[in-house]
């Protein structure tokens, strides 16, 4: 298994190992074949002489699964197991390789590459069977439609022989239009539980290559010294200290004066002589902000007419209804700055070959955007910048900025140097938790007004914060009619039916810097539209799950889905039949296409210590690819849900971040949740995502089993819960 690759790189690969069989697209977007890299520079399917198939990623591996994901799909249709692929990560081509929900862009992100890929690798896999196939067929004289591909052998018509012995006829082959796709009732591999990830041997033995792993003949390491508000500006340093580091080089003021980058020989001087360096700011136009000010502005937006009516109701009339209901339910909520905090810090590596190519070597999220970068920067044609896809040890959305932050500091360090050596650029986890990007500060404020019966007459819903993508490149993409679709995602289109309901939106003023953080906006409307759904349910006296299903009964399949889930993760928790001593709490969200309920159950006290007994989670994501990556998903994004709601949170003093490191910026430890159980429900429909949907009902669910403890009376409003009282033994 190899597991990285340059488009140069690949192609040298490929020649070296003779006839070759490729499957992909060509330049106009059609599927073709060819026994030539040269000319099939883009292929999804590669099958050597000796039968040995890779598939090739476009998406890249943070953790997530793609990597065995979508050789799995390539292994199923093409009738090989899975000891018989390997895969190699595409080189960065947006226009052959690009997220297809993202238009003529490569990237990694919101949940999609299974999602977007499904069809795409069937159908390439489908096609590199048929064409092997019908290779076999002409040596045997058979008719093609007798002949399959199983576990490596092409058989049938009372012959088999290694389908490696048809690579080279079947290169020669013209594609077929239509290739005939399995029929899920052949699968062997796809949706099978024992069936493991591909990228776990290597990374547990140590062989794995990530990017921090990069280490190049002759490389620099360069650290960069940043403002320590948002925004200062560099006007003049002083080295002097540096220099009596052992391994330091130099230092210089980055072009854009937002650092100044200190190169040494190794890490640890790089480190040493950055401490050492003394910088003067100019502070004029920094972040100057605290948390509390921030919080107040969030505040004071959500007491005064939003900006956009998102949903287009009459605000006027649902609000006079609310106000005139016989019980109204008023609640306000507040979700603080979150950072990212993978467990990789940020780093890549950029060098110049002989013939004049830059080639940065990253853990890329969206190889577009730092290969868009670099064309400016180095005053280089497309084709001579390369991007050497690495592993990534986490993300969580922090390696997709819209400005490629990272790499561009790597390449403006590179400029600055005569390029003869290569630079690598390294992160410290202080650097990211400090000075990276974070989950938007956001304000709900919510009116519920019921009538006598306990039914919902009216919702009125305010939401205020800081829009990830305006002033971006993506703001043509993803705000519409002014309003960022991430700030109200999950109740602007929620699938309960709630009469009289109004949501309106007001952007507040960016704190730092902002961005998509694992399931971006849902994160906190999920937890919003959960804990009010529960509080409703207690004022009308219903059972919470009952209640819920009462809202998801209009017949149509995405309250179908939705339901479904809730009832079997009810199900399998025992719902309402906790021990003694314990209580439940639960949350169902859709997210990225897929469906996610949890039921928390928790014991204890928040005085004396609450205990997470178990978290048992229903999801329905439809066609379950890999069940045990599934599974690995769901826990992840509950446990980073729940991590950060228990005791996370970036604050601000003057505009500089109070947090640097894990002892004041605390991830989930595993005693936090006892136990943890997955269900998938089977399903035919395409697969949508599964990266981040775990994580919106995680939160919730839990508030909701501490809010049982009192009758509702005590639901934590304000993240984190730590912050409220509520102490975690």
């Amino acid at each position: 298994m190899s597991l990285t690759t340059s488009r140069r790189g690949f192609l040298t690969s490929a020649a070296a190992a003779g006839t070759v069989l490729f499957i992909g697209v060509n330049a106009r977007g059609a599927l073709a074949a060819s026994p030539s890299a040269e000319a099939m520079l883009t292929p999804f399917v590669k099958i050597d002489e000796t039968g040995k198939v890779f598939a090739i990623i476009k998406h890249f591996e943070m953790g997530q699964g793609p990597s065995t994901g979508l050789s799995t799909i390539i292994a199923e249709e093409v009738g090989v197991t899975m000891a018989q692929i390997g895969f190699e990560f595409a080189p960065s081509d947006p226009q052959l390789y690009n997220n297809l929900f993202f238009g003529p862009f490569q990237g990694t992100g919101g949940s999609t590459a299974i999602a977007n890929s499904w069809q795409q690798y069937r159908t390439a896999g489908a096609t590199a069977r048929q064409m092997l196939v019908e290779a076999a067929a002409e040596a045997w004289a058979v008719d093609a439609g007798t002949l399959d591909i199983v576990d490596g052998q092409v058989t049938g018509a009372g012959q088999s022989a290694p389908l490696g012995a048809f690579v080279a006829a079947a290169a020669r082959r013209t594609v077929p239009e239509n290739p005939p796709l399995r029929d899920p009732a052949q699968w062997k591999i796809i949706g099978n539980p024992a069936t493991r990830r591909l990228d776990s041997p290597d990374k547990v033995n140590g062989t794995a290559m990530f990017a921090m792993d990069v280490q190049l003949p002759n490389q620099m390491v360069v650290m960069i010294k940043r403002t320590p508000q948002r925004g200062g500006l560099v006007t003049s340093f002083d080295d002097s200290a540096a220099q009596e580091i052992k391994g330091f080089l130099m230092a210089q003021t980055l072009p854009t004066r937002h650092g100044v980058a200190v190169y040494a020989e190794n890490t640890w001087a790089a480190i040493q002589a950055r401490e050492a360096l003394e910088v003067d700011w100019d502070m004029s136009a920094a972040e100057s902000r605290s948390s509390q000010e921030i919080r107040d502005e969030i505040m004071t937006a959500l007491n005064t007419e939003p900006t956009y009516n998102v949903n287009k109701a009459d605000r006027a009339a649902v609000k006079a209804t609310v106000d005139g209901a016989d019980t109204v339910l008023e609640k306000t909520f507040y979700f603080p700055l979150l950072a990212h905090a993978p467990m990789e810090p940020l780093n890549c590596t950029i060098e110049q070959t002989a013939e004049g190519d830059i080639v940065l070597h990253d853990g890329a999220q969206m190889p577009t955007g730092p290969h868009m970068a670099y064309q400016q920067i180095f005053g280089l044609p497309a084709e001579k910048i390369r991007i050497n896809t690495m592993l990534a040890g986490g993300s969580f959305g922090r390696r997709a900025t819209p400005d490629a932050d990272y790499q561009v500091e790597a390449a403006l360090a590179f400029v600055m140097t005569d390029r003869a050596r290569p630079v690598k650029l390294v992160w410290t986890r202080e650097d990211d938790i400090r000075g990276g990007y974070y989950r938007p500060a956001t304000g709900h404020k919510v009116r519920v007004g019921l009538d006598q019966s306990g039914k919902i007459v009216g919702w009125d819903h305010q939401v205020a914060g800081q829009s990830i993508a305006k002033g971006t490149p993506f703001e043509p993409m993803m705000v519409h009619d002014g309003i960022d679709h991430s700030t109200v995602e999950g109740i602007a289109d929620s699938p309960y039916s709630i009469p009289g309901m109004s949501l309106g939106l007001t952007d507040t003023q960016k704190a730092t810097s902002v961005l998509w953080w694992r399931s971006v906006g849902h994160t906190h409307t999920a937890y919003v539209m959960e804990t009010m759904m529960d509080l409703v349910a207690r004022a009308a006296g219903q059972d919470p799950v009952a209640f819920r299903l009462a809202h998801l009964a209009d017949g149509t399949e995405d309250q179908a889905r939705k339901a479904g889930v809730l009832k079997l993760a009810a199900e399998k928790a025992n719902w309402g039949r906790a021990p003694a001593g314990h209580t439940q709490g639960i949350a169902v969200h859709k997210s990225f296409g897929s469906y996610v309920a949890e039921v928390v159950e928790i014991s204890g006290t928040p005085e004396d210590g609450i205990v997470i007994e178990k978290v048992t989670a229903a999801v329905d994501c439809g066609i379950a690819i890999n069940p045990d990556v599934i599974k690995a998903q769901v826990e992840g994004g509950i446990g980073y849900g729940i991590g950060h709601a228990m005791r996370d949170q970036i604050t601000l003093d003057g505009g500089a971040v109070e947090q640097s490191n894990f002892p004041d910026y605390e991830p989930l430890r595993i005693s936090d949740i006892k136990e943890i159980e997955t269900h998938i429900v089977a399903s035919t429909i395409a697969p949508t995502g599964i990266g981040e949907p775990g994580t919106p009902p995680s939160a919730p669910a839990l508030a909701n089993a501490l809010a049982a403890l009192s009758d509702g009376a005590d639901l934590v409003a304000e993240l984190p819960m730590a912050e409220a009282g509520v102490y975690f033994a």
